[in-house]
């Protein structure tokens, strides 16, 4: 803890992702965690693919002058290699090891031992998976923020939203991680003058999810883009918000409010919904 004038300020907790991979993994896992201490500031660092003795030893150097500092680091690690994972756990650095943590538990379970080999949770093992996330990917660019109307009806969702909701990145997301067609569609003006869904989604409504924010994020977020701007204005967000609940309320589009949801948390309900919608459609044809 430092103190300038009367004022206490917390020093930032280094922490560290350490990987024989590209460490999303290890990255994804100790934000979980970190996320429970809200009020704390981390100085995150990630080091991936330590594949090398001489480059693991260089990594426990600097951990352990992390070590020196004022704050206690964390270090975090998924690797997978038995050398590398030695070597890493001769530094003077807390050490959370996931795979050394639950990896010893599923082999019990499954009743064999784990290959142990490194790089293989984001590579390309399952080829028809990747694939189909690759291709996903091409199709969201395509049809990112209405770019393109063609093949439409090979969209597993169609997110609508008045520019600047968070469309793509949530678009993106679900293709990347989950592999799914994803078109998104922007509610211009002229496209809430009424109720009515515009005219290419018009006969796709039950692949169609919302996305809402409320004025004022939805202000600040447009005054970064076009300052001053009769767009940005609190006069005008509120326009277009409360129309495009109306059109999701009227057509009975599910939709979220994205102003305080991650990319993350709005994925998982849209998946949710899609789930949901589906198992609706099997009981309807039992």
């Amino acid at each position: 803890m430092t103190s300038t004038g009367d004022v206490a300020v917390a020093s930032a907790v280094p922490v560290f992702f350490l990987s024989d991979s590209t460490g999303i993994s290890a990255e994804t896992m100790g934000n979980a965690m970190l996320i429970q201490f809200p009020d704390l500031v981390f100085d995150r660092q990630l080091i991936p693919f330590i594949t090398t003795a001489e480059h693991a030893r260089r990594v426990v150097a600097t951990l352990d002058e992390a070590m020196d500092g004022p704050v206690t680091p964390l270090v975090f690690t998924t690797t997978v290699n038995a050398e590398i994972r030695d070597i890493l756990h001769r530094t003077r650095a807390p050490v959370i090891d996931f795979f050394d943590m639950h990896m010893g538990r599923v082999e019990e379970v499954l009743g064999r031992p784990g290959a142990h080999v490194t790089a293989k949770l984001h590579g390309v093992g399952d080829v028809k998976r990747y694939n189909s996330r690759m291709a996903a990917i091409e199709y969201a660019i395509e049809h990112d923020d209405g770019q393109s109307l063609r093949a439409l009806d090979r969209a597993d969702v169609i997110l609508l939203a008045p520019s600047r909701c968070g469309k793509t990145p949530t678009t993106m997301y679900l293709a990347l991680q989950h592999g799914l067609n994803v078109a998104n569609y922007p509610l211009v003006p002229e496209d809430l003058d009424s109720t009515d869904l515009p005219r290419p989604v018009k006969d796709l409504r039950d692949r169609c999810f919302g996305i809402l924010s409320t004025p004022a994020r939805l202000s600040q977020v447009r005054q970064e883009r076009r300052p001053n701007s009769t767009y940005a204005s609190m006069e005008q967000c509120t326009y277009e918000l409360r129309r495009a609940e109306a059109m999701f309320r009227t057509h009975r589009i599910p939709a979220i409010n994205s102003s305080a949801m991650s990319v993350e948390e709005m994925s998982t309900v849209i998946l949710q919904g899609l789930h949901g919608a589906r198992t609706d459609k099997t009981k309807v044809g039992r």
